[in-house]
């Protein structure tokens, strides 16, 4: 089981009030997490990355292990630790500001 944590307004709309686990198709990429999210919880479709193009939302990261992953391609795997549920996947908001 992957277990990705979100952002505290993603987990108001996903009616979550901490970490989800899901069940992720290999190989588990980013794109297979996203998929798999958005299947478990619809509402978030559309919030994360674009409905049409499948792009990362502009203040949306990816972070596992201590590692920026938003730049990373959605194809790549991501870490070992993530896969064996020893670290989560985090989407975080972004912030910005001047």
């Amino acid at each position: 089981m992957i277990q990705v944590t979100l952002p505290t307004h993603l987990r108001t709309l996903a009616h979550v009030t901490g970490p989800v686990e899901l069940q992720v198709e290999e190989p588990i990429t980013q794109r297979a997490i996203l998929d798999a999210l958005e299947a478990a919880y619809p509402m978030l479709r559309g919030t994360i990355r674009d409905t049409a193009t499948k792009e990362r939302r502009p203040f949306i990261r990816f972070f596992a292990c201590g590692e920026d992953l938003s730049h990373e391609s959605a194809d790549t795997a991501v870490p070992v630790e993530v896969i064996t549920g020893k670290q989560p996947f985090r989407i975080i908001g972004a912030l910005a500001g001047g």
